[in-house]
């Protein structure tokens, strides 16, 4: 099993949805940023060649953002995941699973467990 953090808040839903709204440009924008911010820690980890699970635990600062818009951004960590080459896709031929666990404390980041099957 590996373990990487990505240190730091990632958007929620309705950010991401916020910026869809502004333009047509603007949630591109948003996910391309994101994605490169994710990628920088990404590029540690090696190639899966096999399937894998993950277990996303996200930490928040508070509890003002609800569950699911919080956990939404998996979907930016799966995509930089492919688009960095560590993984070969994000359908379930390649990711088995997922789990998602919620704490608090003074700082938001996301630890990501992969393991492959």
């Amino acid at each position: 099993m590996i373990k990487i953090e990505i240190p730091f808040k990632l958007p929620s839903l309705n950010q991401y949805i916020n910026e869809c709204r502004k333009n047509r440009y603007a949630g591109a924008n948003m996910k391309r940023q994101v994605e490169n911010d994710i990628g920088y820690f990404i590029n540690k980890l090696p190639k899966f060649e096999k399937p894998i699970k993950i277990k996303f635990t996200w930490v928040e600062e508070n509890k003002r953002r609800d569950l699911d818009n919080v956990c939404f951004a998996k979907k930016f960590i799966l995509d930089s995941l492919v688009k960095a080459g560590k993984l070969k896709d994000d359908n379930r031929n390649y990711v088995a699973g997922f789990t998602d666990e919620f704490k608090y404390d003074k700082e938001a980041k996301v630890i990501l467990e992969i393991e492959e099957i």
